[in-house]
């Protein structure tokens, strides 16, 4: 059967079909399943668009087309009775009540899905043509977008009497605290049932529910039109009868969609463990309802969904906790993977697309995160480490009256960017097609200038009005590329940075369709000496789904002393688990030779909450390698302290297919650009070189700045950087020029104030996030009653994270007696006050104040936490 490697994106899906000798063919299109072009000729019956000549023939009889307006609007529509490709010719089944059609844009839909039409497309078939069975693995943003539109089921959450309100009382987070109107995020269930039921921690039963009053209460939720059941009883973790007691009885009500806590998220933790399951079953009826339209369209064919883990499941099994980064995954497997075969054991992932850029980095292994937060809801669930800005390509850019902002809006893909032509607002697609980085001539669609220009010039008269700097359209595009750049430097930063790990020793991967033609200045920005950009890096994501295996998480609580015994006792659930997890694998149809098992432990010092994932060390001295990761990540460890075991985890992977390409011959030589044109970098005009990406050979020298046009999407080299064709096709970026420093004005920019507001929170926040890692305190790592905030070299306040407002007011004053006290603090100098006439709050506050200084021992700033 053909296979399938499919990613449906926010903004593009990406596809390859693998077809039975192994060779690989490539579609992208637009998510909405639209396909977009320009009527060079024709009439009111006929359109003739020449780029409709690569479509495969008779393809778009039966689609409807759709002739727009110049704001984007439909103008009229019909049905196309015949596609000539020869001549890129559509006939109509009615004519177009128009007065002209020349260089007018159109549309091509047939109301399936995006990933339907690229089978169809990649296999040649028109609509009238049945799609034989194929092999489809494919990632989707299906359950996200419900998560993030809040578009899921109609849930009821069913819980132990007393604690109705505990989801919606959560943690003591408060996100955008300083909102003048705070929104909480909107609740996935909309009724609750309480059970009358009670254990002990240790699992003992309290009190047994009632089955006839279970049965009535739930009965009501049925005649309320409630689809999906959320059931999370206090303490199930430890005991899990009552609740299979409730899903039985819902069952027989007749409820077919239930989620119960003690599967979806054995662990500790009721908030968290409640808000996973809730989550999973608000968008589990969705997602199957997604699957079940694919297999309505694909009869007898295979399909497997890529994990937020980074494995393939069978559609049967994907579930709403396993969705979030279905697409995001993808794309960690894809770079891994080309990184390495390029001889790039240690890579960091810089996937921009439509909507957002996600990072993330790889080791040698996944990293892997099993509590995190997703659009407001608490997930405990594996999924891979990747961090996400609202920096993509239709990333909406703006002025709020202070300083140029990107996101986190986006245009999406409907209407999409400016230059889109569908009335869309200024994206950073837009900064690029108009700094000349975008060719038009390759895009895939047409491009529009002229709506460009208006959008820049719309946003200078009011950026001069309130800051007194009047831009040049060259220089706001670069003041807009500068902080979108700043963004992603960030999210790298979070990946790397604050969890201990230094990205000048990485590699940087470049993928999605706008990443590489950022890639240079994000690398230069963190004195990343080289880039790799793959010959299907506006691809990746999809062919790192094609390259996944088969994988199955188990996990288990155990929350007791850490000592050898008690490793030695826990053999038996490694081996369970293992076994479990092993069939399911082998159910997938992989061979027995071809799976690997991982075992680990979350450890935690005695007191804390945040445990560490330690993988079995070769020397069975757990505590050891715990300690180890410990002190590389906080700097610091306690040899006389108590380590608890929090939980057993086992990973087992079936390795399924092997595309590995092979290499050419290298022959070093320097081809003479195709031709040249304008662009621009820093504001600055380039005479820039232009090459076709497919045409140059490995071992081919290209010197910054060029452009490169690829088959997918386009790639920059900037200025001060060489690149090098590699035996397998990949392009391999050096910082030649490495980073030179720039004054920075005093004066008000709106530019540099987003800037250096992005990297100052940036850092408060990470502070924020180590304090309650390495907290005992319950006020701290539960209540997090906590603050931290940076200072000026006076005591001034620069920024702070989103803590405690009584904290911020009151630690500047203490930054300020502390540094009047001890005027010749020197570096590695840490100070500790609680001190109520030293602006402390009340007796049980501490402030810890670290002096920052330069490489000449000049104190530049201070950092507080307290």
């Amino acid at each position: 059967m053909p296979e399938f490697w499919i990613d449906v994106g926010g903004t593009f899906t990406d596809c390859f079909l693998r077809d039975d000798r192994g060779a690989l063919r490539r579609h992208k299109l637009l998510s909405s399943g639209v396909t977009k072009g320009v009527a060079t000729s024709g009439d009111a019956a006929t359109i003739v668009d020449p780029a409709r000549r690569a479509d495969p023939p008779d393809f778009w009889t039966s689609y409807e087309l759709r002739l727009l307006n110049s704001d984007g609007s439909v103008a009229a529509t019909s049905r196309v009775v015949s596609f000539d490709r020869a001549t890129g010719t559509l006939r109509l089944a009615a004519s177009l009540a128009v007065s002209r059609v020349s260089s007018t844009s159109y549309e091509l839909t047939s109301g399936e899905p995006a990933p339907i039409v690229a089978i169809r497309h990649l296999l040649g078939l028109p609509l009238s043509a049945t799609i034989p069975p194929v092999t489809l693995r494919i990632g989707t943003t299906r359950g996200t977008n419900a998560l993030l539109t809040r578009r899921g089921a109609s849930t009821a959450f069913v819980t132990t009497r007393g604690f109705a309100d505990i989801l919606r009382i959560g943690y003591q987070n408060r996100p955008k605290l300083f909102d003048l109107n705070i929104q909480k995020p909107t609740p996935l269930f909309n009724r609750v049932v309480e059970i009358d039921e009670r254990l002990t921690p240790q699992g003992e039963v309290l009190q047994s529910p009632d089955g006839a009053m279970i049965a009535e209460q739930l009965r009501g939720l049925k005649r309320d039109g409630v689809e999906s059941l959320a059931i999370c009883l206090l303490h199930a973790y430890a005991q899990p009868q009552h609740e299979q007691l409730v899903e039985q009885i819902a069952r027989d009500v007749g409820f077919a969609e239930i989620s119960v806590s003690h599967r979806v998220a054995s662990l500790v933790k009721i908030v968290s463990r409640g808000d996973t399951t809730v989550m999973d079953a608000y968008l589990n009826p969705i997602l199957r309802s997604y699957v079940n339209s694919l297999r309505a369209l694909l009869p007898g064919s295979d399909i497997r969904v890529m994990t937020s883990a980074g494995g393939l499941v069978s559609a049967e099994s994907f579930v709403g906790k396993d969705s979030i980064l279905s697409g995001p995954a993808g794309g960690v497997v894809g770079f891994s993977r080309v990184a390495k075969l390029a001889g790039f054991p240690r890579s960091i992932g810089f996937d921009m697309g439509g909507t957002s850029t996600d990072v993330s980095r790889f080791d040698g292994r996944y990293e892997l995160e099993f509590e995190t937060e997703k659009a407001g809801v608490r997930v405990v669930a594996p999924m891979m480490a990747v961090e996400t800005v609202a920096a993509g390509g239709g990333s909406i850019c703006g002025f709020d009256g202070v300083k140029l902002v990107v996101g986190p809006d986006s245009a999406g893909a409907d209407p999409g960017p400016a230059c889109y032509g569908r009335g869309g607002p200024l994206a950073v697609t837009d900064i690029n097609f108009y700094q000349g980085k975008i060719l038009p001539e390759f895009f895939p669609f047409p491009l529009q200038r002229t709506v460009v220009d208006e959008r820049l010039a719309a946003l200078i008269e009011p950026i001069a009005a309130a800051t007194g700097r009047r831009f040049t359209p060259h220089e706001l595009c670069d003041g807009f590329t500068r902080v979108a750049n700043s963004n992603m430097v960030q999210a790298i930063r979070s990946v790397s940075l604050a969890r201990g790990y230094d990205p000048r020793d990485y590699v940087l991967v470049a993928f999605g369709g706008a990443a590489p033609q950022h890639a240079c200045a994000v690398a230069r920005e963190l004195s990343m000496k080289q880039v790799l950009i793959h010959p299907d890096a506006g691809l990746l994501s999809a062919y790192g789904i094609g390259l996944a295996d088969v994988v199955r998480h188990r996990a288990v609580g155990v929350y007791q002393p850490y000592s050898g015994e008690a490793v030695a006792q826990l053999l038996p659930t490694f081996d369970k688990l293992t076994d479990e997890a092993r069939a399911e694998v082998i159910a997938e149809g992989i061979a027995p030779e071809r799976i690997t098992v991982r075992r680990s432990l979350d450890l935690r010092y005695k007191g804390l909450d945040a445990c560490l994932t330690i993988e079995q060390p070769a020397d069975g001295d757990w505590r050891r390698a715990y300690e180890a990761e410990h002190e590389r990540l906080y700097g610091y460890t306690h040899k006389q302290r108590a380590v608890e075991i929090v939980a057993v985890r086992v990973e087992v992977i079936g390795e399924t297919v092997d595309v590995t390409p092979p290499a050419a011959t290298v022959t070093r030589r320097q081809p003479e650009p195709e031709r040249y044109t304008t662009a621009w970098f820093d504001a600055t005009e380039h005479r820039t070189a232009i090459y076709t990406r497919r045409l140059l050979q490995p071992g081919d020298m290209l010197r910054g700045p060029a452009i490169l046009i690829e088959d997918i999407s386009t790639a920059v080299i900037d200025p001060g950087w060489n690149a090098e064709v590699l035996p397998r096709h990949e392009l391999l970026l050096t910082d030649e020029a490495g980073q030179s420093r720039a004054a920075v004005s005093t004066e008000c920019d709106p530019i540099m104030l987003e800037i250096f507001n992005r990297q100052f929170a940036g850092i408060a926040e990470q502070m924020g996030i180590t304090l309650r890692n390495t907290s005992s305190s319950v006020n701290v790592k539960e209540r997090l009653d906590f603050s931290c905030a940076i200072f000026t070299a006076t005591g001034d306040l620069v920024v702070n994270a989103p803590h405690i407002p009584v904290h911020l007011g009151a630690m500047g004053e203490t930054v300020k007696r502390l540094l009047r006290d001890n005027p010749d603090l020197r570096p590695g100098d840490v100070l500790v006050t609680n001190d109520p006439y030293r602006g402390g709050s009340h007796l049980p506050d501490v402030t810890v104040v670290t002096p920052v200084h330069d490489s000449q021992g000049q104190l530049q700033f201070f950092t507080a936490g307290r």
